[in-house]
């Protein structure tokens, strides 16, 4: 499974605008499920949210994998974007976070919603990528430095 066949530019936020932690998830939300109807991005919110009341998705380093199960999804869907300045995230590491990845997807994905959030940690590991993806002006050079690291 590679991030860089999860990802498309139109789900690529850079910059993110959002200044709170939910003003992030909602902007990454509408990345993913774009024209979807009020309530059922509300209910993508609300389970993200549920979520992150369990343990914190920041995981450190500035990163924050938010994720959630949700019938919304038809399939295994990747949202991603940075942030000009950090924003409080309760991070387990106590560090904002500005580098995002949303993963949302149908209960009966479950394997690959797991898969998915391994592969973006393990990705997320590699030298300089964080910092690549911080520097990205656009969805594009965001999205080329992902599949270069991929593939090297």
């Amino acid at each position: 499974m590679l991030l860089s066949d999860l990802l498309a530019p139109e789900r690529v936020v850079v910059p993110l605008r959002g200044a709170t932690k939910d003003e992030v998830i909602r902007e990454l939300v509408a990345a993913a499920l774009p024209g979807r109807p009020a309530a059922e991005m509300e209910a993508v919110v609300t389970a993200l949210h549920a979520r992150e009341a369990l343990l914190s998705t920041g995981i450190g380093e500035g990163v924050a994998i938010p994720h959630a199960k949700t019938t919304v999804a038809g399939g295994l869907l990747l949202a991603a974007g940075t942030t000009p300045r950090p924003v409080d995230y309760d991070a387990l590491d106590g560090r904002p976070a500005d580098l995002f990845f949303l993963l949302l997807g149908p209960e009966s994905a479950a394997t690959d919603h797991v898969k998915a959030l391994g592969r973006i940690s393990r990705v997320l590991r590699r030298p300089g990528l964080r910092d690549r993806l911080r520097q990205a002006r656009d969805a594009d050079a965001f999205l080329r430095a992902i599949a270069e690291s991929e593939s090297g």
